[in-house]
């Protein structure tokens, strides 16, 4: 037997429903309506009345709140607006409420004298959640709050479904990732959240548009998932019977791009890596990639330092802020460390003078560092940084010159081969960016390619394949280049102070119920 909430609840969405009914057999049906004129929104309506107000108002302070309302009464502001009702108080002869668009809300005044008696009648049934237009002029109340004086209010959408309570927001997290359409109406914090993240994303795209970057789309469906080490989804596409694979990287069509000449390119679009959940990772998730011919990893450490404080500053307003309790700087030089220095200076141990990799697991053994069979001295490095050191890597970091056994894409150090010309930068203990000076010798990729390989036929899978057309556009020729990763997710949850990857995802991943 269903309880009394239920029944309730029940009750309220029949009435809205019977609502809806009325409304069509008096020929108003409200999904009828095809569009409405909207002049101003919100926030755009109450700063032009600011602005007429200081202009009307110079010097007259002190005048009384009808002598004031009469002056500005004189030059209306008329507007048209359209949003959410999220309020509304019925006082006998006259009504207030409240209209939510994207960018805010604004207060309305609604009498049956400006109306007329069935209007306003009509407007007493609304519900919270109703779309309504509204048109009417601009005034501030008593109270001091800009609103707007109806002349006339259309219903354009009737909601059927009752809204969270509006002094508590929709406060289920699983529901408000599961209906994010609700979340955007009732929580400020989240539609400012995605707000950010459309600017975040055109920031970037401005930023490398006026460094002569050129924007480009590749596949999504491939063959071979390579360009990084992650399991990625598995398909199969009918029409030409063949097995494909989700991409897990945009690495290696941009740099057959770069092979055929077109010497700056980037690419912002999903990902998908067939791997866990948890606060910083999604399976599809957007990744910014890009390539730059005739320059190598220090090209790309001044560029991602210079996106960084720009993206920071456009859309902040400032290159310091708030992360949690800390407080993170973007307008400092970044901090340049080696992945040696740097577990020298958090373990004391320098891996340059550790023999071979026997050594090393030993090394692993004696501090408690799980490694595999198949793990050389440079993975055991790696790991040791990513155990002793990540989390040390607060203020924007580069971690730069890792081992060639965990970089099987990148260009080695000319005087030191064990080692690669590779960075990452780390913000809050994360990793935000990879980036290489790219290998651009087609034999040593290919000996690579065969390491991998022989790590994919031992059961590792997230190793890469060998993948002979890149091999083939190596071969053509491909210039010095310099190229980065890193996800916009990430980048937009320090931007937006938010704990968690799916607060930044419109539509995360979720189980389904």
């Amino acid at each position: 037997m269903a309880d009394n909430n239920t029944q309730d609840l029940g009750q309220l969405l029949k009435v809205r429903r019977e609502k809806l009914a009325a409304l069509q057999e008096a020929g108003k049906d409200p999904f009828k309506i095809t569009k409405y004129n909207v002049t101003h929104h919100s926030t755009d309506a109450k700063a032009e009345y600011s602005a007429l107000e200081e202009k009307l108002l110079a010097g007259k302070e002190d005048l009384e709140y009808d002598a004031k309302r009469e002056i500005m009464d004189a030059s209306p502001i008329n507007v048209s607006i359209a949003g959410r009702l999220m309020s509304k108080r019925v006082m006998g002869k006259a009504s207030f409420g409240n209209v939510q668009d994207k960018p805010g809300n604004i207060q309305l005044y609604v009498s049956r004298d400006s109306l007329g008696e069935e209007p306003y009648a009509d407007f007493k049934k609304y519900d919270m959640g109703d779309i309504v237009g509204v048109e009417g002029f601009l005034f501030r109340t008593k109270m001091g709050e800009i609103s707007i004086h109806a002349n006339k209010v259309t219903l354009l959408s009737k909601s059927l479904q009752i809204l969270p309570e509006k002094y508590h927001g929709l406060t289920n997290t699983d529901m408000r990732y599961r209906q994010r359409y609700v979340d955007l109406i009732m929580n400020e914090d989240a539609r400012d959240t995605f707000i950010k993240r459309s600017k975040i994303i055109s920031t970037i795209r401005r930023f490398l548009d006026e460094k002569d970057f050129m924007e480009v789309e590749t596949p999504m469906l491939v063959a071979n998932a390579g360009g990084a080490a992650a399991r990625p989804f598995e398909t199969h596409f009918n029409a030409l019977d063949e097995d494909l694979k989700l991409r897990i990287s945009l690495e290696l069509y941009l740099k057959r791009l770069i092979v055929g000449g077109l010497e700056r390119v980037y690419e912002i679009g999903r990902v998908f890596r067939n791997e866990g959940l948890d606060t910083r990772h999604n399976p599809e998730f957007t990744l910014m990639e890009l390539y730059q011919a005739y320059t190598d990893y220090y090209g790309m450490m001044d560029l991602t330092e210079e996106m960084f404080r720009y993206v920071a500053s456009e859309v902040l307003g400032t290159t310091k802020f708030m992360y949690g309790d800390v407080e993170l700087d973007f307008g400092k030089p970044f901090e340049r460390i080696t992945m040696l220095d740097a577990v020298k200076k958090y373990t004391g141990i320098d891996f340059d003078t550790v023999k071979d990799d026997e050594e090393a697991k030993k090394l692993a053994k004696e501090k408690g560092v799980e490694f595999e069979d198949h793990h050389k001295k440079g993975d055991i490095l790696n790991l040791f940084f990513e155990e002793f050191c990540e989390d040390k890597m607060i203020q924007p970091t580069f971690v730069m010159d890792h081992p060639v056994e965990v970089s099987p894409l990148t260009k080695r150090k000319p005087d030191k081969p064990d080692y690669v010309e590779r960075f990452e930068l780390f913000i809050n203990g994360w990793e935000m960016c990879n980036a290489y000076s790219e290998l651009n010798d087609p034999i040593d990729q290919r000996e690579r390619f065969k390491a991998q390989d022989a790590l994919a036929d031992a059961g590792d899978e997230e190793a890469n394949h060998t993948d002979e057309d890149f091999l083939n556009a190596l071969e053509i020729g491909m210039a010095p280049t310099g190229g980065i990763g890193y996800g916009l997710d990430r980048l937009t949850m320090l931007l937006t102070n938010s704990p968690a990857i799916r607060d930044v995802l419109l539509f995360p991943t979720m189980r389904q119920i």
